[in-house]
């Protein structure tokens, strides 16, 4: 799996294709600058403004009433200016696994279809999307009086974005005629879903696999990014099936990105990657180094304590990876662990952490389904220590070979890395603390954490330049887009499933499971563990988390738990091969080949499930502290 848009960076452009145009490059240069510029300076102006309505709130005692408001209509617009910067940089989450391993020829076709397939979308969106604007430029916002044409405009302007960034790569990797032939196709493609009648409504059912199973897979194989295989399909869905005009769609699209508790994702993805840029993930790493490194096994043991410790932060699997593989990967080496055994224990210890408060899933889990997200960063806690265990099991079985640290614990460089560590630890801290005792929102203790890194960075560890806040900023955004456009679109099709009478279908197909909730939880984490390969992990709870949640409670499970077994089953497939991504990830973060990996995959893969298996079994392990 890796990060691509419309195209893999690694294609191979069809012999005698036209050489890239400087003109052009000028113009994607130029036209990226200023969405990243934009974006960039939008998130900035959030920050602050959810920083004064903090500030405003607890040292003043000033409600601020409309910075809710002004922060979600801020947040839209830098985040569909990031969904089509992601699209620029080819970081839209797709399937590779496929495409890897065609042949050059039929890669590029498969490639070129895929390009095919955005294009029409992106297409068939532009006229509902303006009507859209037209029907709710007279509605007006309650605090600000903004007119509700203004953020179904990012939608447009997005869009737009996105074909012109499209345009340009398929300009690139095409000859001329394959080109021009290819936008053709793709006019004539939208035009002929805008004048078809609704000639498969007949279908009935038969629409939903023929458009939701099959169609989808086909589209997630060839190498459509996922959220946008959820788009087209469900698009072409009401288009051939139904009457309902596509405005609705547009309306779903922008209705998913534009509640307020969705804030905490790019905040905690700012907040992530400035702990790396301070060195406060390196002090924490050093700390648990000195400590608990030189015993046998010791550095495994320090990755998966360090996970436990920066997943509280960051709140992302990939940042989370990121600041610690690096570190760890080359003195494990070193030591004698297995070749690949690193990029293994990465990986799943990344899917174990999975629960850890302030997960970005968890917060996603409780936006769609309306669980308390308090009590799901405090359920989180105790079942992934219950994970961190069972790996510490496998490792301490694994580990009887290798070589000890050639340095004992020295209590002097354990109590100075303690002091160094000190800001950092406390920080994960001071995120839980306030979470769980209802001192502050996840938004608010999102803007704490990065006003405390900033200030501690600054005074006590590296600082983050002014040139690297933009930097900062403008992959925060990137990495928001990404996540944001699938909530969204995985959101429409969950909707038209809705609509479609599929989830009343699902919903009593999983009541009269024999064997009651025992056997409605053994097919969930069955399921979930594919959802969580094949979808990813946020398009399958946005899809199924609001379907399955409700049965769950009709069966006596409670919804916490629920929300755990889910969400560990689901890491547990986005992190496990041939198709989960996240492993690929672990993989290129310790340069490590993923075929060398694959097998030191299974026995901590194993001690991951047994985990899961027993947060199902004994509810306490996830509800017995709310």
């Amino acid at each position: 799996m890796s990060g691509v848009a419309a195209t893999s960076s690694g294609a191979v452009a069809e012999s005698g294709a036209t050489p890239v145009s400087h003109p052009l490059d000028v113009v994607e240069a130029a036209l990226g600058r200023v969405v990243d510029v934009a974006a960039a300076a939008l998130l900035l102006a959030d920050i602050l403004l959810l920083g004064w309505a903090v500030t405003a709130r607890y040292a003043l005692n000033i409600p601020v009433t409309w910075v809710e408001e002004a922060a979600t209509l801020v947040f839209l617009w830098f985040g569909m200016l990031g969904v089509a910067g992601a699209l620029r940089r080819r970081i839209h989450l797709r399937l590779t696994f496929v495409l890897s391993r065609m042949r050059p020829d039929a890669r590029q076709r498969t490639e070129r279809l895929a390009h095919l397939v955005l294009l029409v979308f992106l297409l068939k969106l532009v006229v509902p999307t303006i009507a859209l604007i037209e029907l709710n430029h007279i509605v007006t916002s309650p605090n600000l009086g903004v007119p509700g044409s203004v953020p179904v405009a990012a939608t447009l302007v997005s869009i737009a974005l996105m074909g012109v960034f499209l345009l340009i790569q398929m300009w690139r990797e095409m000859t001329k005629p394959a080109f021009a032939l290819s936008v053709a196709g793709a006019a004539l493609c939208a035009l002929a879903l805008e004048l078809a009648p609704p000639f498969l409504a007949d279908l009935g059912n038969l629409n939903l696999l023929l458009f939701f199973g099959l169609g989808v897979m086909t589209l997630i194989v060839i190498g459509v990014p996922i959220a946008f295989a959820f788009g087209a399909s469900t698009v072409s869905y009401f288009a051939l099936t139904s009457d309902l005009p596509l405005t609705v769609i547009v309306g779903r699209i922008n209705e998913g990105m534009s509640h307020f508790i969705l804030l905490t994702i790019p905040l905690f993805i700012f907040l992530g990657i400035q702990i790396q840029y301070t060195g406060m993930a390196r002090a924490m790493i050093n700390f648990v180094m000195a400590l608990i490194g030189p015993a046998r096994g010791g550095l495994s043991y320090v990755m998966l304590c360090a996970m436990y410790l920066v997943s509280g932060i960051s709140g992302a699997k990939a940042a989370d990876m990121a600041a610690i593989g690096p570190i760890l990967a080359p003195a494990m080496k070193e030591r004698g662990v297995r070749d690949g055994d690193t990029a293994a224990l990465l990986a799943v210890s990344a899917a174990a952490a999975e629960t850890i408060p302030p997960s970005l899933v968890l917060i996603i889990m409780g936006s769609v389904t309306g669980i308390s997200i308090a009590s799901l960063f405090v359920g989180g806690l105790v079942p992934a220590v219950v994970c961190m265990v069972a790996l510490a099991v496998a490792v301490y079985a694994r580990s009887r070979g290798e070589r000890r640290g050639t340095d004992r614990r020295d209590l002097k460089v354990i109590g100075r890395t303690f002091v160094v560590a000190i800001p950092a630890l406390a920080l994960p801290l001071i995120i839980r603390a306030a979470v769980l005792e209802g001192v502050a929102t996840a938004t608010e203790v999102a803007v704490i954490g990065v006003a405390y890194v900033a200030v501690v960075g600054a005074l006590m560890m590296r600082g983050v330049s002014l040139r690297r806040l933009g930097g900062i900023l403008v992959e925060t955004t990137a990495l928001t887009g990404t996540i944001m456009i699938i909530i969204a679109l995985a959101g429409a099709m969950s909707w038209a499933l809705t609509q479609s009478g599929f989830a009343d279908t699902l919903v009593a197909a999983m009541r009269q499971l024999p064997g009651g909730k025992v056997t409605f939880l053994a097919v969930s984490i069955l399921a979930f563990v594919v959802f969580g390969s094949i979808l990813e992990g946020i398009p399958a709870i946005v899809l199924f988390g609001p379907l399955l949640v409700p049965v769950a409670q009709s069966l006596g499970v409670h919804p916490v738990q629920y929300a755990m077994v889910v969400l560990l089953s689901m890491g547990l497939g986005l992190f496990s091969p041939p198709f989960g991504y996240g492993y690929y990830t672990a993989c290129a973060i310790t340069k490590t080949s993923p075929d060398e990996a694959m097998w030191n995959m299974v026995p901590y893969l194993g001690a991951l499930l047994a985990a899961i298996v027993l947060v199902a079994a004994f509810p306490w392990l996830s509800i017995g502290f709310l």
